[in-house]
């Protein structure tokens, strides 16, 4: 019998080798992150347009609320004051010739009245500097066409002139923005001083006038017995 000769298997190809796994972190080191997208703001930029504007309505708000409670503080101390003098001046006063004893008390406590109402009347009484401003003045930094009392005497076309110079750069109208928060802030320190001393001269005459009051009473008693 003759012998059939058997091809050899054909020979399959080498599967491939599996992947390498990633090296992990050697322990106490950071895994690489990835980098954020976005450039970092340098110092000295200025922030978004949105949050300065945010920051200035924010400002003038506040500025505008504390000038409008000084007023609220001053009318306050105008009405009372005028109240007890009035009081003073209509049921007291005719008596004082038949009860001396009133006479130094009342003068204290009419004195503090007249003082606090005086100080609160300044502090509520409106100021405004007006000086002459032309639209180079606006241009150089020496006024602020943004407040009234520097473009009221200047032409209305170059009042609209500077506004509208103003309005095309974005540095300029923060630094008059700038400027005006700080007159506000002065106008508000003057305000508040004022008022301090209103209410000063009130608690101390008040006080000063009641104590005479009840001194001159009781001498007066003690020296009728």
């Amino acid at each position: 019998m003759t012998q059939r000769n058997e091809a050899p298997p054909s020979s399959l190809p080498a599967p491939e080798p599996p992947p390498a796994p990633e090296a992990d972190a050697a322990p106490g080191t950071d895994a690489p992150k990835k980098k954020k997208k976005g450039k970092k703001k340098k110092d000295g930029e200025l922030g978004t347009s949105r949050g300065i504007e945010t920051m200035f309505r924010t400002s003038y708000q506040t500025h505008n609320d504390l000038s409008q409670l000084a007023d609220n503080k001053a009318n306050i101390m105008i009405s009372i004051n005028g109240i007890i003098i009035s009081i003073l001046i209509a049921s007291i006063a005719p008596g004082l010739g038949d009860s001396l004893w009133l006479m130094v008390p009342t003068a204290v406590l009419l004195l503090g009245c007249l003082t606090s109402m005086v100080f609160a009347v300044l502090a509520a009484r409106p100021r405004v500097s007006r000086h002459d401003v032309s639209v180079e003045d606006a241009r150089s930094g020496k006024a602020n066409i943004l407040f009234f009392g520097n473009f009221v005497r200047m032409p209305k076309e170059d009042y609209v002139e500077g506004m509208q110079e103003l309005m095309r750069n974005t540095d300029r109208v923060y630094l008059n923005m700038i400027r005006d928060i700080y007159s506000l802030g002065g106008v508000l320190d003057r305000k508040f001083r004022l008022l301090r001393v209103s209410y000063t001269a009130f608690m101390v005459g008040l006080v000063a006038g009641v104590l005479m009051l009840l001194g001159s009473y009781l001498i007066t008693g003690m020296v009728a017995l």
